[in-house]
């Protein structure tokens, strides 16, 4: 029987980190997970999970110790309310994290190394309308993205170009597109706008109001790509010999009020939608996948309401058992 591949996933303990391990244990890899804190919403399936800071160099050391591969999605971020006002402590803590484990990456011999970049990389003026035309991964330069995290992911894409160049390690970037789906933050203030829309609308259901907060018009739009679709889209990317940026993410574009609608036809309701002052971020943003088809021969497969159904039930459930007392949970939990 060929040995396991050990790999290290950083940020396990969050939302597509997670994920991440469960995918790669069942593809019979040894996981090893490291992050700040245990995944909130599931136990791991790593076979080692190591509480870890990895903006110090020691803990970067310790946590790509023998490891073939590293999959890097370790970062101090969360939706647009927190990216919009965080801007010095994730330059700083994100940078740290990035440039530390990368350097141990090497110094420990790792051969692969898959960096995870955002679509915030994009040049902000290519995202002023609504119906912005979709982003190629070309359009991150001449650079100007709109905040300190896309800045700093900007940064490290180019860190690793020059690793791989000068020191020879295979890095992969992969440039997410607004990934959700279930056991992800839904509240909180670090929550992703289809898990924030989704548990509003199923407290407006539960509480019987009706009303739905938005911030802004509503018409600023964007693509959605769900974390099982992400997933198999890191892995096939880490598995193949491209190395320069790729969009990994749903090339639909929808508004902020077309989402809203969406859920509340899952949830089964008529909604009245509140537009209230708050970050909106960019006007416009949409994946361009044609690269993505190009080199990796697929593209992502759940659909927008597909997803979106998974993860409403999901996050109505969780809001569902915040309320029931605490010895009814202890007998559902039992169940």
């Amino acid at each position: 029987m060929a040995e396991q591949i050990k790999v290290l996933v950083t940020g396990a303990g969050g939302f597509i980190g997670s994920h991440l391990v469960t995918y790669l244990k069942n593809k019979n890899y040894r996981v090893r997970g490291v992050d700040i804190k245990y995944p909130e919403f599931s136990p791991t399936d790593a076979d080692e999970f190591e509480i870890l800071d990895l903006r110090r160099w020691d803990n970067c050391l310790q946590a790509t110790r023998g490891v073939n591969e590293v999959y890097a999605l370790a970062a101090d971020m969360g939706g647009m309310g927190f990216i919009a006002n965080h801007h010095a402590q994730i330059l700083y803590n994100n940078s740290l994290i990035n440039l530390h484990t990368l350097e141990a990456a090497k110094t420990n011999g790792a051969k692969r190394y898959l960096y995870t970049s955002s679509a915030c990389v994009y040049n902000e003026s290519l995202q002023s309308a609504a119906d912005a035309k979709p982003l190629r991964e070309a359009d991150a330069y001449p650079a100007q993205p709109q905040d300190a995290y896309g800045w700093e992911k900007l940064i490290s894409e180019i860190l690793c170009m020059h690793y791989r160049r000068d020191y020879g390690i295979e890095t992969r970037t992969v440039r997410f597109h607004n990934i959700f789906g279930e056991k992800g933050t839904w509240e909180g203030g670090r929550e992703k706008v289809p898990a924030a829309m989704c548990r509003k609308v199923a407290e407006a259901k539960l509480n019987g109001k009706k009303e739905v907060e938005i911030w802004g018009d509503g018409e600023q739009t964007r693509s959605f790509c769900h974390i099982d679709d992400c997933v198999e889209g890191i892995y096939r990317l880490m598995r193949s010999d491209f190395y320069e940026p790729l969009n990994l993410g749903q090339d639909r574009m929808v508004s902020i009020n077309q989402l809203a609608e969406i859920i509340a036809e899952i949830a089964g309701i008529e909604i009245t939608k509140k537009h209230i002052d708050g970050p909106q971020g960019v006007r416009g943003r949409n994946s361009d996948n044609t690269k993505l088809r190009e080199v990796l021969g697929w593209e992502p497969q759940i659909t927008l309401e597909v997803g979106l159904r998974k993860t409403y039930r999901w996050i109505e459930d969780q809001i569902k058992n915040q309320s029931q007392p605490d010895d009814l949970k202890m007998m559902v939990n039992a169940l």
